[in-house]
């Protein structure tokens, strides 16, 4: 009989045979066309989730989820989340929420229609107050708003500044670049509307999470190559930014949860228009330019296929001379950040964003 552990790597291959040619790596020899792209075969995931972290994981198995990479995007948007987890662990705890944030929803337009926004802030913010534009995660095809509501309000608490999360366009309603070019829509309006809010304009970051977190960086080479006003820093928290579907981590933490290869595999199926699409610099960051960025901060889980991908992305950075930090954190997962209120190591996970967005802040 054949282990979950071994039933989960098998999965993987599968899952990477399918993209391996719009996932192949493209960073930096080009392959000629005889050669075959291949991926090494996976391992079960390595590391071992500290105990507040797997309470979480232990949650989310127990509310009977499907693995996502077996659904159509719209079942797929149906399952519980790791948002989900975490609030049962606090009812279970008596944890209370935070209240202390206010929240006013508004939208804001893109080339693709009218998109929501929610603006977030702090009790005694300050007038002319820094602001954060900040861009949840999901792979571009799962996620919104409401599932990433934790991560802006710990930071606009933590912070002292106007954090304004933003929704944006999914795949496969809407393919790759949409959700890029939303991103791009909603940093200028964020600039031209941060006075109304009671912002500095001339004060604004960028944060994201995973899929987010790359269109983080993409805005900051946007600003940089349109002349928008530039960002002060980004914070780029676990992005996707090597379409290789072969690094280090997605082989050695291929079945990992709550996000696994086989589940990376599926979002760039559903996002890419075709396989082509993958080495682009906007989707494979570290072929990207990324000279003359703001300073930027890489914060990683160890258990996480994207964690490479984060590192990847940082020596290229520093390879540009882009003034860069990353910080690794053990015994964790993807999604941990946000989880403050159960998991500690995402309440540090915060406090440390938290505390370089206020440096870049002058605060």
């Amino acid at each position: 009989m054949i282990n979950r552990h071994k039933l989960a790597a098998l999965c993987a291959v599968s899952a990477l045979a399918l993209v391996t040619a719009a996932c192949s790596k493209t960073t930096d020899e080009p392959k000629t066309s005889s050669e075959a792209p291949a991926a090494a075969p996976p391992t079960p995931a390595s590391g071992t989730a500290d105990a507040d972290m797997q309470a979480v994981l232990d949650k989310l198995a127990s509310l009977g989820g499907k693995p996502v990479e077996g659904l159509s995007p719209q079942d797929a948007r149906l399952q519980p989340t790791p948002a989900d987890a975490v609030k049962a662990l606090m009812a279970e705890k008596g944890i209370a929420a935070d209240t202390t944030v206010a929240t006013q929803d508004v939208t804001y337009p893109t080339a693709g229609g009218v998109q929501k926004a929610r603006v977030y802030k702090p009790a005694g913010v300050a007038a002319n107050a820094p602001v954060v534009l900040y861009i949840h995660g999901g792979g571009w095809v799962i996620a919104d708003i409401e599932v990433y509501d934790s991560s802006p309000r710990a930071l606009a608490k933590a912070t002292g500044a106007i954090v304004v999360s933003i929704e944006y366009r999914h795949a496969p309603e809407a393919k790759f670049p949409a959700a890029h070019d939303d991103a791009n829509a909603a940093y200028q309006w964020v600039v031209a509307n941060a006075g109304k809010w009671g912002g500095d304009a001339k004060k604004i970051a960028l944060v994201g999470e995973s899929a987010g977190g790359n269109m983080a960086v993409n805005v900051a080479i946007a600003a940089r190559d349109k002349g928008w006003s530039a960002p002060l820093a980004v914070v780029a928290v676990y992005p996707v930014a090597d379409s290789s579907m072969a690094t280090g981590s997605k082989v050695t933490h291929a079945a990992a949860k709550p996000l696994n290869t086989p589940m990376l595999a599926w979002f760039f199926t559903h996002t890419l228009s075709n396989p082509a699409q993958a080495t682009d610099p906007r989707l494979n960051l570290v072929g990207a330019d990324l000279k003359n960025l703001p300073p930027t901060t890489i914060i990683l889980a160890e258990i996480d296929p994207l964690h490479d991908d984060g590192v990847n992305l940082a020596d290229k950075l520093k390879a540009a001379g882009v003034t860069t930090d990353v910080k690794e954190y053990a015994g964790v997962t993807h999604e941990f950040f946000g989880m403050g209120p159960v998991v500690a190591d995402a309440k540090d996970a915060e406090t440390y964003a938290a505390g370089k967005l206020k440096a870049a802040f002058g605060m």
